[in-house]
């Protein structure tokens, strides 16, 4: 599955009215949008005034297609504040992980970064999918992790959890157990960053 992540930015108080207008250009299936909608959420902690939208695609020509369309346009998404700025990232997600399903999943999620060095993808891939089935009650949580396509040797994973306690707990418990992290990924990490969201009303994943 191709995933692009797209982090919106604007003024704090611009996130309600930014969200409202994906929302609908969404919703009403705009010629101006490509891609299936998968989730969009609000920064709780983090960088604030950040809307993070993913959307899936069949393959990455599709995804460049989008990205061209988007490029190319003065209002993307149908955008025509000059109070926004858009960063986009192409993912692949890991091939062992079934594609991120909609419905609801806890609402609250965790969006977790990690540049890796030079050549350390392939020792996380092995490293991941060694560790997801014992530490099953931890990553159940897991909806999704990608590695990307372009810019800095990174993988993205969003987790889902009730709450910061359950998160916290299960992070606790795992740990403890040496079943998480998984064993040789965290060496190949030279940077990581993490933010806690809220889904959008009209997000997919909830």
């Amino acid at each position: 599955m191709i995933y692009e992540l797209i982090r919106f930015q604007t003024d704090v108080l611009g996130v309600s009215a930014l969200s409202d207008h994906l929302k609908a250009q969404f919703s009403e299936n705009s010629p101006s949008v490509m891609g299936s909608l998968t989730g969009v959420w609000r920064t709780e902690i983090g960088e604030l005034g950040t809307l993070l939208l993913l959307r899936s695609f069949s393959s990455q020509d599709v995804l460049l297609e989008a990205r061209r369309k988007e490029l190319e346009t003065k209002t993307p998404f149908g955008i025509e504040r000059n109070d926004v700025s858009m960063e986009m990232e192409a993912f692949e997600a890991f091939p062992f992980l079934k594609p991120a399903e909609g419905g609801k999943h806890g609402g609250l999620y965790e969006i977790r970064t990690y540049k890796l060095k030079a050549g350390g993808l392939n020792q996380t891939l092995k490293a991941w999918q060694a560790a997801l089935k014992p530490a099953q009650a931890y990553t159940c949580h897991l909806i999704t992790n990608m590695y990307a396509l372009d810019g800095a040797l990174r993988i993205c994973h969003i987790w889902a959890f009730e709450n910061f306690e359950q998160r916290n707990l299960l992070r606790q418990q795992h740990y403890a157990a040496g079943l998480w992290p998984p064993r040789g990924a965290p060496e190949q990490i030279i940077h990581a960053q993490s933010c806690l969201c809220f889904p959008e009303t009209f997000s997919p994943l909830r």
